[in-house]
């Protein structure tokens, strides 16, 4: 097995670092990360797993987080067409043609919008908690009250440059999203580590995601997508996307396999799932 990691550069506008592990010329899996995510959020030991069982699995920093092109603090000179063009970029880059998508949370959002303007470069789709762009899907559950609390009432952020202010900050930022019994405070805490060490900018990869112009919901149903392998993974407690907001993609796209998590909450499947979810994956990309 190898691990490579390269530069690409997306129409001269911004330059993506990726990690691409596993055996070249297998079934490439490409993972999309959500809002703030770096590379690192997709778990080394789930990575390797993936790639263990024949796939080539590629994950990439977005932009503003990691080693890819930050920008000035609450000015992302880029929108959610720009996200989608980087991970069409990221193929091209290495020379894969069709991938099997996962996208969690905001990587969820951008992979539905590849699905649906860039359909001959998925093999299969899998969404991990995140929402519907489908403009005919009204009523969806909205954020848990904690959540919404925890939105309008944000403390004071740290200084960027102190790393143990810094980590401090980022895990206690994840605790409400995580699931009963599935917070692991000293595994976020090594994880927060990691991206600081790796991020360009803290400040901006902690902000500016949450600036983008909001691009709401397309034009397009997400029927369109019948015919396209879709798995949906999406935890029973998630206090930002409730399970509601799962069903309801599975229910758009036909054919789609909804599989609940249970008392997971809005983050990566924690690792006590990981059997399931690699089954699940490997399953899901072996008959497409």
């Amino acid at each position: 097995m190898t691990d490579a990691v390269t530069t690409v550069r997306v129409n001269d506008q911004a330059q993506l670092c990726v990690e691409a592990i596993g055996e070249r010329g297998n079934p490439a899996l490409l993972l999309i990360g959500g809002a703030t995510w770096s590379m690192d959020r997709w778990d080394d030991e789930l990575c390797h797993r993936l790639a263990d069982h024949g796939r080539l699995v590629v994950r990439y920093d977005n932009r503003d987080t990691g080693r890819s092109t930050s920008y000035p603090l609450g000015a992302p000179d880029y929108g959610t067409p720009d996200l989608v063009t980087d991970a069409v970029a990221v193929l091209d880059a290495l020379h894969i043609d069709r991938a099997h998508v996962v996208g969690l949370s905001m990587g969820g959002g951008i992979a539905q919008r590849l699905a649906l303007g860039h359909r001959d470069r998925l093999a299969t789709l899998t969404l991990i908690s995140t929402s519907p762009i489908d403009p005919e899907i009204e009523s969806l559950p909205p954020p848990t009250p904690e959540i919404q609390a925890t939105f309008s009432k944000a403390g004071p952020e740290p200084e960027w440059t102190d790393r143990d202010a810094v980590v401090a900050y980022v895990v206690e930022g994840e605790r409400p999203f995580a699931g009963p019994g599935n917070f692991d405070e000293a595994r976020l805490r090594a994880l927060a580590g990691r991206v600081f060490d790796r991020t360009n900018d803290m400040a901006a990869s902690m902000t500016n995601h949450f600036v983008l112009a909001d691009e709401g919901s397309t034009d397009t149903p997400l029927s369109r997508l019948a015919g396209l392998r879709t798995l949906v993974l999406h935890g029973t407690a998630d206090p930002m996307f409730p399970l509601g907001h799962g069903k309801a993609i599975a229910a758009a796209i036909p054919g789609a396999r909804l599989i609940a998590l249970e008392n997971v909450g809005h983050q990566l499947p924690p690792p006590h799932t990981w059997d399931l979810i690699v089954d699940a994956l490997i399953e899901h990309t072996t008959h497409a």
